[in-house]
């Protein structure tokens, strides 16, 4: 008997665990997209003023910079988050939050922490082996691939966060 009582006090509590999940894989997932937009529309525009000595330094600069455990914590967390979220709703299969979740499961891994791995680090290694003094002929057209690269992070992690906020919508609906 006393097996069965922890077994219900537990299903009692999977509400409060798959919504505290979505919440804070919600939350994350708005602070990343809020990080990759901030980092787009402010520091790439005024990146775009300086001459390449300044764009080399500065850049390196932020890509070491950015290698710190909040910053970790976020953008691994929000995709660990959102796994431990998708695991938590398997049970509801059937509904349709639920396919949202995974959605937006998939987006970021995919969409961010691999896209980041393929695209943007390459980049980021790249232009932090230049010597500022004697920058490398391709500097602008790397400094653009890499504003691409990260205007693709800002429109993924957007979608993450408005399909998470979906899916907490909808979620209270069913």
């Amino acid at each position: 008997a006393p097996q069965t009582n922890r077994l219900s006090v537990n299903v009692k509590r999977l509400p409060l665990i798959q919504d505290s999940l979505l919440l804070i894989s919600t939350m994350m997932l708005g602070i990343m997209a809020v990080f990759f937009w901030t980092y787009s529309f402010n520091v790439n525009y005024a990146m775009l003023q300086v001459d390449g000595e300044m764009y080399a330094t500065m850049q390196s600069l932020f890509n070491q910079n950015v290698r710190h455990p909040v910053f970790f914590i976020f953008f691994f967390g929000s995709g660990v988050f959102s796994v431990f979220t998708l695991l938590a709703h398997l049970g509801q299969i059937r509904k349709p939050y639920v396919w949202i979740i995974a959605t937006v499961t998939v987006l970021y891994l995919l969409g961010i922490i691999l896209f980041t791995r393929k695209i943007n680090l390459p980049l980021n290694y790249y232009t932090e082996s230049w010597n500022p003094q004697n920058l490398p002929d391709d500097w602008q057209a790397i400094r653009d691939q890499w504003n691409q690269a990260n205007d693709t992070r800002v429109a993924v992690s957007f979608l993450a966060f408005i399909f998470s906020l979906t899916a907490m919508l909808i979620k209270k609906r069913y």
